[in-house]
């Protein structure tokens, strides 16, 4: 822990709240909150001191956390006072949820006849015939399939998650949803589970990612959303989503995308996206009889590595592998790399992996994919490298291109770049495998909104 940086970090997200000595009642969406709090400075939490690790009974409880947000040092709640009871009710309200018949068979129906679920394990034929034949082998080399999660309603993985935190939202009587976005695909998804309930919308995003992304705007601002930009990048679309949801606590539900943020969020959207690596289970024991031996996502802050990864966690016989954005190069300060070379501080509300300067100050996250553009991770997937459960590589822009080319060649799919990450590190994983060899890829979006970047950086000139 001496060679490590911890910064605790936030406070200026949260300085609308900041009257000190002023004694507040406040609702949360209709909700009353049970107690009053006094409003501070101070960034508090209640969960365990920093470095605890969660009661160890068995291998699949100690890897799934403590039930209280935290996976050994990772997670917590540092957030203002204010902000700690609409957090308690939101996770009562998570857990009670969790064990209700009648919200759980309307999220299955949902998901079936709205979402298309069950998504297909695909075996890729001649994506796997491909490598048999760089590699030369003599056997009939790993065999490649893909969890298509692209076909998802609204062409990724973030519906699952975007449609149980509204159904929530509507449980707790708010009125309106915020939500921040980077490439758009949150964005669409929560705007489209928002129209479908009934509920307003409103999207923030960071002004580049607008302008590389203008078709998932119009289709937002079509499904009845609003769409406001913020300079910058999508860390700053999160950093003005959250003030907006702190600023306006009695009617607003702030829907987290992905797996970084206070206790509950990552263990909701985790448990949400979690039916990617359910489904899998039962379809290679339908396919083949029996587990993947390798899972391949990629990771920005984490959703559908965690998705896919999830079920797996107690199955030591199947490896996890999620890759990380390189960008430019480790070495060019260009990146999205953060567990490769990032240090545990305080972001958004939890603690995890950064990207920050020596001073703790957040550096500016790249990645071609832009959906991978976020200087942390989620605590779990923090807990899953330092465990060594999880292994954690990277692929740079250029590979994440030509995978996303090979696959459109010759599968006739066409992946999102944050997803052709994953299919870049099928280079250097599949010769190190087996014969027969089963590894599932999470093809976590399609990648039309990816076009226009493909033309201006990576297809080559005879195919514009």
């Amino acid at each position: 822990m001496s060679s490590t940086k911890i910064q605790i970090r936030g406070q200026p997200l949260f300085k609308v709240l900041t009257r000190n000595h002023r004694m507040i009642n406040s609702v949360v969406c209709g909700v009353p909150i049970k107690r009053q709090h006094r409003v501070s400075n101070v960034l508090r939490t209640s969960d365990p001191p920093l470095g605890s690790v969660p009661t160890r009974t068995d291998e699949s409880q100690f890897l799934r956390g403590d039930g209280n947000g935290r996976f050994g040092r990772f997670g917590g709640k540092f957030v203002p006072e204010t902000l700690m009871s609409p957090l308690r009710d939101l996770e009562d309200e998570f857990d009670f949820v969790l064990n209700d018949h009648e919200f759980q068979e309307e999220l299955t129906t949902a998901l079936r006849d709205y979402v298309g679920r069950e998504t297909p394990l695909y075996f890729a034929g001649r994506l796997t015939e491909h490598y048999k034949n760089i590699s030369q082998t003599t056997g009939g080399g790993p065999e490649i399939y893909l969890k298509r999660e692209d076909l998802s309603h609204c062409g990724s993985h973030k519906i699952n998650n975007a449609l149980g935190q509204a159904m929530i939202a509507r449980r707790l009587g708010c009125k309106r949803v915020v939500a921040a976005t980077g490439a758009g695909q949150h964005g669409v998804a929560t705007a489209a589970a928002c129209a479908k309930l009934s509920i307003e919308c409103t999207v923030f995003m960071g002004t580049t990612d607008i302008e590389k992304h203008s078709s998932n705007v119009l289709s937002m601002k079509l499904l009845g959303a609003q769409v406001k930009s913020v300079e910058g990048t999508f860390k700053d679309a999160s950093s003005e989503a959250i003030r907006n949801w702190v600023g306006n606590l009695e009617t607003t539900y702030y829907l987290s995308g992905t797996v970084v943020g206070p206790h509950p969020n990552p263990l909701m959207v985790r448990e949400f996206q979690s039916v990617i690596g359910k489904e899998t289970r039962r379809q290679a024991k339908q396919l083949w009889g029996g587990k993947p031996d390798v899972l391949v996502a990629c990771v920005g802050s984490g959703s559908n590595a965690l998705g896919l990864f999830l079920e797996f966690l107690g199955d030591e016989d199947v490896r996890l592998v999620g890759v990380e954005a390189a960008g430019l190069g480790l070495d060019s300060g260009k990146h999205s790399a953060t567990l490769a070379v990032g240090d545990v501080g305080v972001y958004h509300g939890s603690m995890s992996y950064l990207l920050q300067d020596d001073q703790g100050q957040i550096l500016k996250p790249h990645s071609i994919g832009v959906g991978l553009e976020y200087p942390g991770v989620g605590p779990e997937i923090s807990f899953l490298k330092e465990s060594g459960r999880a292994e954690f590589y990277t692929a740079t822009d250029q590979e994440a291109v030509q995978a996303c080319m090979l696959l459109s060649r010759l599968e006739g799919i066409i992946p999102a770049l944050e997803a052709s990450h994953a299919l870049a590190f099928l280079d250097k994983l599949v010769p190190t495998l087996r014969d027969g060899a089963k590894v599932v890829v999470n093809c976590s979006g399609r990648g039309d909104k990816d076009l226009d970047t493909l033309i201006q950086r990576g297809m080559p000139s005879s195919l514009c």
